[in-house]
């Protein structure tokens, strides 16, 4: 081979990786920007107003925006493309997280002026993060990268930035104040639109190199009439029927993150303050499991591909769930607690990739908008509601018994869904194929 072709190999394999590159670091920034505004924001509040009462409907008002909002964004995504959407919504999501700082420094900033911020930002978020997220097939194509590792990237990046985030936001508030960091937040996402506007191509985001037209031979028929919008809303609904598998993995994330969301919102916080431990002690518990979940998910992303998913992802969750409830509900020493949410953490790396790749693969191109902003949605409901659950409970019971139930609640819910027929399919979706390029296509509805 000549040098000549040897530069020009090169040359393609670089601009074959730019797009998924883009993603994963528009991904990166966005992320990042939300773990900082997720202590900035509390803690601007708590210092600003001293109401735990309203830091809660703080974080309530940016919730709701963002799973109802998603849900509905499914067609816009599918008819505009993830790249419109993305940018826009980052550009958003920027504007309206530093008008709060600048508002605040002018003495122009209420309490309801800042849940309607807030809410403006959940609600842009929700369609931005969907969009990023249907982005990544199509920049696994364009590298020739299977899914499974795709995914695992994408895994990475998100439990990266997540843990990264966090220890950003907790130093700028530290030292810099909630003001600064909030400040960062809106420079986060600028930064996410600025790289999705120059790292993804402009044509849609459905086209794969392999299918941008049908064969000279076939004549595709033009529709008379573009559906409504309603009529695109419906055909996620009709395909998740028609898909025992996704609806089953929706469900059961579903009652999963209700469980995580009240154990990280509420019986994680009053454990701390039980034991003496402290909040420095949620922090480091934190800190572990996000790094060894950033672990879990880069072997994810190197072997996954070759790995039984059934295993790997109840084995995952065997990992991520009860044993955090138990540790804390046994009052184990500090070193136990790290130990356990280590593994965890580990575990819970396996998760996404294998999700990811079940999604990328069952959902026609043109549908998978739609159907992941109803699954993502459907899945999040009871986020908003996990931590008020969770409250009345320790207030009834106590702190033990609902940390008993809630390991219970979680190690039932992963075992005894498993024994369901329509986990099979996950194996066999897998051996249909592994690469993003034999990614099924649907009808453009």
């Amino acid at each position: 081979m000549t040098a000549e072709a040897v530069e020009a190999e090169r040359i393609s394999g670089a601009r074959s990786l730019r797009p998924l590159g883009g993603v994963l670091a528009a991904m990166a920034v966005s992320l990042t920007g939300t773990r900082i505004s997720a202590i900035a924001l509390p803690w601007f509040v708590l210092a600003t107003t001293g109401s735990a009462t309203r830091t809660g409907l703080v974080a309530f008002c940016e919730m709701v925006p963002y799973v109802v909002v998603k849900a509905f964004t499914g067609p816009l995504v599918d008819r505009a493309g993830p790249r419109s959407v993305s940018w826009v919504t980052d550009v958003i999501s920027a504007s309206a997280a530093g008008a709060i700082p600048l508002l605040h420094v002018l003495h122009m900033l209420s309490f309801w002026p800042l849940l309607v911020l807030v809410a403006v930002i959940g609600a842009a978020r929700g369609p931005g993060d969907l969009a990023k997220e249907v982005m990544v097939p199509e920049a696994a194509e364009r590298a020739r990268m299977p899914l499974e590792r795709a995914a695992g990237l994408a895994g990475v990046t998100e439990r990266l930035a997540s843990t990264v985030g966090l220890a950003i936001g907790g130093a700028a508030v530290a030292f810099l104040g909630p003001l600064t960091a909030l400040t960062a937040d809106a420079v986060c996402f600028a930064s996410g639109s600025v790289i999705i506007a120059l790292a993804l191509p402009r044509r849609s985001a459905y086209a794969s190199p392999a299918a941008e037209g049908p064969p000279e031979h076939e004549h595709r028929q033009e529709p008379e009439h573009e559906p409504g919008y309603w009529h695109r809303f419906g055909d996620g609904f009709r395909f998740l029927r028609q898909e025992p598998l996704l609806l089953t993995i929706i469900v059961t994330v579903g009652i999963l993150n209700l469980l995580d969301a009240a154990f990280s919102s509420l019986l994680m916080p009053v454990w701390a303050r039980e034991s003496g431990h402290g909040p420095s002690a949620m922090g480091l518990a934190g800190s572990v499991m996000g790094f060894a979940a950033v672990g879990g998910s880069l072997i994810a992303a190197a072997v996954a591909h070759r790995m039984r998913r059934r295993l790997v992802f109840f084995g995952g969750f065997l990992l991520a769930g009860a044993p955090r409830f138990l540790v804390l509900a046994a009052d184990a020493p500090m070193w136990a607690v790290l130990v356990v949410f280590a593994a965890s953490g580990f575990g819970a790396g396996f998760l996404n990739p294998i999700l990811g790749a079940i999604t990328f693969e069952r959902v026609p191109r043109p549908l998978l908008g739609r159907v992941n902003a109803l699954g993502d949605s459907l899945a999040w409901a009871g986020i908003p509601l996990g931590g008020l659950i969770a409250g009345a409970s320790v207030a009834s019971f106590g702190l033990t018994a609902v940390l008993l139930a809630g390991g219970a609640a979680y190690f039932l819910t992963t075992t005894l869904t498993a024994l369901r027929p329509e986990w099979r399919d996950m194996d066999r979706a897998r051996a249909k194929g592994t690469t993003a390029t034999e990614t099924r296509q649907g009808p453009a509805h």
